[in-house]
């Protein structure tokens, strides 16, 4: 419990204060503990039940002091064998009821935390990965979120709210040993503050220490699992030993913090064990006393001393489970944050497909980005500035551009990953935000730029981990891709098993098996990370004929890539350089280094075109529209590397293929 009590705070910090996320609620994750409390709520009357059987378990706890009673003050003074044998049957017969009933409880109790877990357990994960998807500071730090609600439930099902049904009936003892004499209960009342004190002194002179422990313990753990899946550069570089090395420093801070909190609390446990056995052993030798000197009879000596310990038992089971306690409430306040900051999606009104061939003959575009401004949580300042553009049916556009020039960041918020810090991207003329992220996914394909396959089958993986994938849609989709074939010779086919991260694939291979999965369910709207960063010149004619097949349905991609191959089906190619869209230029002539396009306003923005003349089915201009892709009087050169500007390209204004378009602007 040490470890997991620092490592849900610590991450739960880190993630509270991660940017990117919505923080609109209270920071104290007011909205999260109304969801928590509701789950809760929703077995009151599993609880109502449980404290029932408590208010009986603790009424025959008094079985055994009234025998002692009987025993002493009865039995022993007549000397009647048959009362003995009655008291014995009678107590045989409440003792057994006793067990049931404590027995009943605990089911029940653990019956009640297990419902919690499983009405929360949907809505965490959801949480947990809408923030993973959402800020890659989240994804790298470990998440607590399950872990968080795990430690609820443990304690939930355990015998700690035993301590809180059980507390309620210890002034009932409390007052029966005043009955007996009132310095027997005081001693009681003595007996409890000082166990209490010794409890809330623990936790003062231990908290901190788990808190290192704990945050030590997360960083190993990080760091190995880091060095796991990267075991084979650390093999290949000779980086084992010296990994070993900080791993073994970070679990040896871990490891003594640890043994500080043992010995401290190990301390206080002991200290609390033997206050409470000489406690015991006090009431004994007052109820003498008092015996002796004729105020009370040796049977409430004894009774008193079982008694005392009745009275004490929830102080000592939650002194017991105060670890337990102490995760159980960090895990509340970490889930409370979690769920605060990551609201349940709204319900929203279904929208219709996008139907591209009605926007193609009301020349309307499908997808669209509007001034848009994107950042990467926890970026002080955004990658992408200001960026417009309209892309109609049945066309593509190529995004290049130099590394950390912004265009994934601009991909993300295309395909809906990442929302616009301001402007909006739309789809048929919605914003994406309007579809939620069901319908958005089903009219928008998305292969990022770091492929990510699941553990599962082939053909779970093209389906988007659907438990009962349709085969035909499956293969379709394959086929659409240029996968199908390279599927096929793998041992099983659609039913090989890919390991996590599909370590046993080729690069190639997990980079193909993502783009069937993209065009999974005939997307109208394709954005393409990289595409063929991995893809051998089998896999790049295969991309090129999954984007032509997608223009000729009047669908519509955008791709971004380095290489000017992956551009082989674009009708319009833009650069990005420091988050801003700029025009790319023809190639250079054989011989020549490239020319910066002149500065012109963004009325009259030259587009390279790629592949071939204009498509009739595009907008009336013929051309993809860039929207502003300059600040007006601003810098917009668009520089292009050697040879990205791809094939087709001719100097502007020759009228050939290369040439120049004018682009609308809005």
């Amino acid at each position: 419990m040490t470890g997991e009590s620092g490592t849900s705070r610590d991450a739960g910090e880190r993630e509270s204060r991660e940017p990117g996320v919505d923080t609109s609620g209270p920071r104290t994750g007011a909205g999260g503990m109304r969801e928590v409390r509701s789950a809760l709520a929703e077995s009151t009357r599993l609880y109502v039940v449980v404290g029932l059987f408590s208010a009986f378990v603790n009424v025959l706890m008094l079985t055994g002091p009234v025998f002692m009673l009987q025993v002493y003050d009865r039995v022993l003074a007549s000397r009647s064998e048959a009362t003995l044998l009655a008291l014995v049957g009678i107590v045989a017969f409440l003792f057994l009821m006793m067990g049931l009933l404590d027995h009943f409880r605990a089911r029940v109790l653990a019956r009640a935390g297990a419902r919690f877990q499983a009405r929360m357990d949907p809505r965490v994960l959801g949480a947990i990965l809408t923030r993973a998807g959402r800020s890659p500071g989240v994804r790298s730090a470990p998440s607590t979120g399950l872990a968080d609600l795990e430690a609820m439930q443990r304690f939930a099902s355990g015998p700690g709210p035993f301590a809180f049904f059980d507390a309620p009936w210890t002034p009932v003892f409390l007052f029966a040993l005043f009955l007996f004499h009132w310095m027997l209960g005081l001693l009681a009342v003595v007996s409890g503050v000082l166990l209490l004190v010794l409890a809330l002194a623990n936790q003062a002179r231990t908290s901190r220490l788990q808190q290192e422990a704990g945050e030590a313990s997360a960083r190993g753990f990080q760091l190995t699992e880091q060095m796991r899946a990267g075991g084979e550069t650390g093999r290949g570089l000779g980086m084992q030993a010296a990994a070993v090395d900080r791993l073994a420093a970070i679990r040896n801070r871990a490891l003594g913090a640890t043994i500080a909190v043992s010995d401290r609390g190990g301390a206080f446990a002991v200290t609390t064990r033997t206050l409470r056995l000489f406690l015991q052993s006090m009431m004994l030798g007052l109820g003498a006393w008092l015996a002796i000197q004729g105020t009370i009879t040796p049977g409430i000596m004894i009774a008193a001393s079982i008694l005392l310990g009745r009275a004490l038992a929830p102080i000592d089971q939650a002194v017991f489970q105060w670890p337990v306690l102490q995760r159980a409430l960090e895990g509340r306040r970490s889930l409370a944050r979690l769920l605060s900051e990551t609201p349940e999606e709204p319900v929203r009104l279904p929208l219709p497909a996008p139907d591209p061939a009605a926007l193609r003959e009301a020349g309307r575009p499908l997808l669209t980005a509007e001034n848009v401004h994107v950042g990467a949580p926890g970026a002080e300042r955004p990658a992408v500035r200001d960026a417009s553009f309209a892309l109609p049916p049945g066309s593509a556009v190529g995004i290049a551009g130099p590394s950390a020039a912004g265009k994934s960041t601009l991909a993300r918020a295309l395909a809906g990953v990442w929302t616009p810090l301001s402007g909006r991207v739309t789809l048929a003329g919605a914003a994406l935000d309007q579809y939620g992220e069901a319908a958005r996914s089903r009219h928008l394909g998305w292969l990022p730029q770091e492929v990510v396959l699941f553990e599962g089958t082939v053909a779970e993986n093209i389906a988007r981990l659907d438990p009962r994938p349709d085969p035909e849609a499956v293969v379709a989709a394959a086929r659409h891709a240029g996968a199908h074939e390279m599927i096929l010779s793998l041992p099983g086919g659609y039913a090989y098993q890919v390991a996590a991260g599909g370590a046993a694939l080729s690069g190639g291979q997990r980079q193909r098996i993502a783009l069937a999965r993209a065009f999974h369910g005939d997307p109208v709207v394709v954005v393409l990370d990289e595409p063929d960063a991995h893809l051998d010149a089998e896999g790049s004619a295969a991309l090129g004929r999954a984007v032509a097949a997608l223009k000729a349905r009047d669908g519509a991609a955008v791709i971004v890539a380095h290489r000017s191959g992956a551009f082989a089906q674009c009708d319009a190619v833009l650069a990005m350089s420091d988050g801003a869209l700029r025009p790319v230029e023809a190639g250079p002539e054989p011989g020549r280094a490239p020319r910066r396009a002149p500065a012109q306003r963004p009325e009259t923005v030259p587009v390279t075109r790629l592949a071939g003349p204009p498509d009739p089915r595009m907008d009336p201009g013929g051309a993809l529209r860039l929207v502003r892709a300059a600040p007006p009087g601003g810098d917009a050169r668009g520089e292009a590397p050697p040879g990205d500007a791809g094939p087709g390209g001719g100097k502007p204004g020759d009228g050939g293929p290369g040439a120049g378009v004018p682009g609308n602007t809005t």
